[in-house]
């Protein structure tokens, strides 16, 4: 399926030249409910919770997309005021998760004896799905990887762009200022697999739309 990332230009220009996309760790993303929306009242369970949640943040990260680039609050909001870009890119679906977003949180179980989460996998995979429902807009999805598969450089971690992870769109904001000629010149003999184009407002609808005046 085609999933999108909206990113500042100048992290936008890095991806598509080293051709990789940063990890984001789960201890670093802005929701702090991140891996934690399950119901725990008991103070040992959330501590059990936390030590599970550290657990997976040494050994995994996720990266995250839109399902579409026209929601005007997600230029808003992580393509710096739509001075940025959004990556279109095509990924297997057996390789994505879609977030499900909900007013109410997860349950679990934990051991009794041990404190430690019950059926981890499942655990997982339900936890880094679940967002609380005012995150809705944003049309989540993500991939969801192990660490020790990627490069890592300076402390942070890269997937690359591969036969299951192709970029196909670049969509630059209405305010971004990145030319034609740094554009040919990043996606080089990319271009004819590539599609590039301009986002506008559309005079109708609260959304963006392809600014069809826009040549490359």
């Amino acid at each position: 399926m085609k999933v999108y990332k909206f990113l500042d230009t100048n992290f936008g220009v890095s991806d598509i030249a080293l051709k990789r996309v940063k990890v984001s760790r789960l201890n670093s993303l802005n929701d702090p409910f991140e891996f934690l929306a399950a119901d725990v009242l008991e103070p040992r369970d959330r501590n059990a919770l936390s030590a599970f949640k550290n657990q997976i943040h040494a050994t995994s990260g996720i990266i995250c997309f839109s399902g579409s680039w026209s929601n005007p609050l997600l230029w808003g909001h992580y393509a710096n005021n739509h001075n940025g870009m959004a990556l279109g890119f095509e990924v297997p679906d057996e390789h994505i998760l879609k977030a499900y977003y909900t007013s109410q949180r997860v349950k679990i179980k934990f051991n009794q004896s041990t404190r430690k989460v019950v059926d981890g996998p499942k655990v997982i995979d339900k936890l880094i799905r679940t967002k609380f429902t005012d995150w809705s807009y944003e049309d989540e999805y993500r991939i969801f990887i192990e660490l020790a598969k990627l490069k890592e450089e300076a402390g942070n971690y890269f997937l690359d762009f591969s036969p299951t992870f192709q970029l196909r769109e670049v969509i630059l904001g209405m305010n971004c200022d990145l030319s034609v000629e740094r554009l040919h010149q990043l996606l080089g003999t990319e271009l004819g697999k590539v599609r590039a184009r301009r986002a506008k407002m559309a005079y109708r609808e609260f959304k963006m739309v392809e600014d069809r005046t826009f040549r490359i």
